[in-house]
């Protein structure tokens, strides 16, 4: 679907995109809640007695638990509601382009995957949304969404 065409949808649907204020700050609030999910999941790993370097591997050696969490955290969101709850208190929402409505499963795991190697590169596929019309960063290109507001 053209660009021309997706904003004749929108139009036509009175849609309207999210802006990146809304969708960094709905990113922030998402990163604090699964860091907390985190924590809360693995406190009792940590012993008390260990030191600060000894915490610091720790929590270092769990990174591909963190990736994963964050990973099932967004497909699940995504797919059962069309957003995460940093999206939802921020009335935003993730719609597929090709129907408006809540991304399959496949799609919200490719954009969530996406997202997170975005993270990793420095942040790259977020600041490309900068640079794009319709606000899309690597993750809505792959996942065939874009990110509006829900009200």
């Amino acid at each position: 679907m053209s660009d021309a065409e997706i904003i004749e949808k929108f139009e036509r649907e009175n849609i309207t995109l999210a802006s990146l204020t809304k969708r960094s700050y709905a990113y922030f609030i998402d990163e604090v809640l699964v860091s907390l999910l985190f924590i809360f999941i693995y406190l009792d790993y940590l012993p008390d007695d260990a030191s600060v370097e000894e915490t610091i591997l720790m929590i270092n050696s769990m990174f591909l638990y963190v990736v994963l969490l964050k990973i099932a955290y967004q497909s699940i969101f995504v797919t059962l509601y069309g957003a995460t709850l940093g999206k939802i208190f921020l009335k935003i929402k993730v719609v597929s382009v090709a129907d408006l409505e809540n991304p399959p499963f496949v799609y919200a795991f490719l954009r969530a995957l996406v997202r997170v190697l975005s993270e990793s590169l420095f942040y790259i596929g977020f600041i490309w949304a900068y640079f794009n019309s319709k606000k899309e960063t690597w993750h809505d290109k792959i996942g065939k969404t874009l990110v509006v507001n829900a009200f």
